[in-house]
């Protein structure tokens, strides 16, 4: 079983960065991709980023956050990162982590309740 953990999330002005980290631990057999999702007050989640974690080869972005984050991988921490940049107050959310597998390119997330973080809060003031 899997364990993720956020952190990296805080209060930051529009035009800011911050940057978020997913660190897994325990078994990871079967995870081929980590992807970061993101869910504000009264919104359904929605999928950000993801990443192949043995290759650090960036899947998918979602388009409303290209060319302002980048994911990436340390695989020697076993953490991957959300780099923030350009913030707008709209980024305002509660971030998830969760691992899944990666087929043919495309991020198939993780369902199941052990596949997902507790998440970090990023308020973005205007």
């Amino acid at each position: 079983q899997v364990q993720l953990v956020e952190s990296g999330g805080g209060l930051v002005q529009a035009g800011g960065s911050l940057r978020l980290s997913c660190a897994a631990s325990g078994s990871t057999f079967g995870i081929s991709a980590i992807g970061w999702y993101r869910q504000a007050p009264g919104k359904q989640r929605e999928f950000v980023a993801a990443i192949n974690i043995n290759s650090g080869a960036s899947l998918q972005y979602a388009d409303s956050v290209k060319g302002r984050f980048t994911i990436s991988r340390d695989s020697a921490r076993n953490t991957v990162y959300l780099q923030m940049n350009s913030l707008k107050p709209e980024d305002t959310a509660n971030y998830y982590c969760n691992a899944g597998q990666e087929l043919r390119g495309t991020y198939y997330p993780g369902y199941s309740d052990d596949r997902w973080g507790q998440g970090t809060q990023v308020t973005v003031s205007s």
